[in-house]
């Protein structure tokens, strides 16, 4: 089995992901080591959702109350982003919410004081990738909504820039499959935004360009 040095999460998924079921590779990640970000976190943070959802949301990597809880957007950029959906109509129960990264990347001055987040590296990313293309495998949206520069980044490469194709419909090849992608920012950003509402309404405008691709 591969050490973590070697930076692939493909020797702890099941033996054919294709053909596991969600349930089953949820449970291999559980013992994924194929990077040192497992070393500090508390767990691994699978995706969650039906395999039969329309829409798969992929964002960065689990936050604080994420790897507490070992859910995807359970924190307050979650709750946003939920409402942000329904705002657009897309209905939740129709999404598989996920992170290009499954552990939790932070910095602490000290311990017991309050983890900082830290963006993982492109290397992290492309180590992590084995899981999401087997999430992509069995979930087969019919589309993804990429939250953020860094999902971004793990889904179409380092150039990537959220700013420039926000809101507007990709067609790429993910995985050795053919997606359609829209593009939008982390509800993380709109939390920290100077014009909270203007940033909220903007994440929603691009939603509602997904959910027409829906229609």
């Amino acid at each position: 089995m591969a050490s973590e040095d070697e930076y692939t999460a493909a020797p702890f998924l099941p033996e054919d992901p294709e053909k596991a079921t969600l349930t089953a590779l949820r449970r291999a990640a559980v013992g994924c080591r194929g990077c040192p970000l497992h070393r500090d976190a508390t767990q691994t943070v699978f995706g969650a959702g039906k395999a039969t959802a329309h829409v798969m949301l992929v964002g960065e990597q689990p936050g604080d109350q994420e790897d507490r809880q070992g859910k995807p957007f359970v924190g307050p950029a979650g709750k946003l982003l939920d409402r942000a959906l329904a705002e657009a109509g897309i209905d939740l129960d129709d999404t598989y919410v996920t992170n290009a990264v499954k552990h939790f990347k932070f910095t602490q001055a000290e311990p017991k004081k309050r983890r900082i987040h830290k963006s993982p590296s492109l290397r992290e990313m492309t180590a992590c990738a084995p899981w999401l293309a087997a999430e992509l495998a069995l979930v087969e949206p019919e589309l993804i909504v990429v939250l953020g520069a860094t999902a971004g980044k793990a889904l179409l490469g380092s150039s990537f820039k959220v700013t420039q194709v926000r809101g507007t419909v990709l067609e790429e090849e993910i995985h050795g499959r053919p997606e359609r992608l829209v593009p939008t920012v982390h509800p993380s950003s709109v939390l920290r935004a100077d014009d909270r509402e203007a940033a909220f309404q903007g994440l929603v405008s691009d939603l509602k360009v997904a959910a027409r691709v829906l229609t």
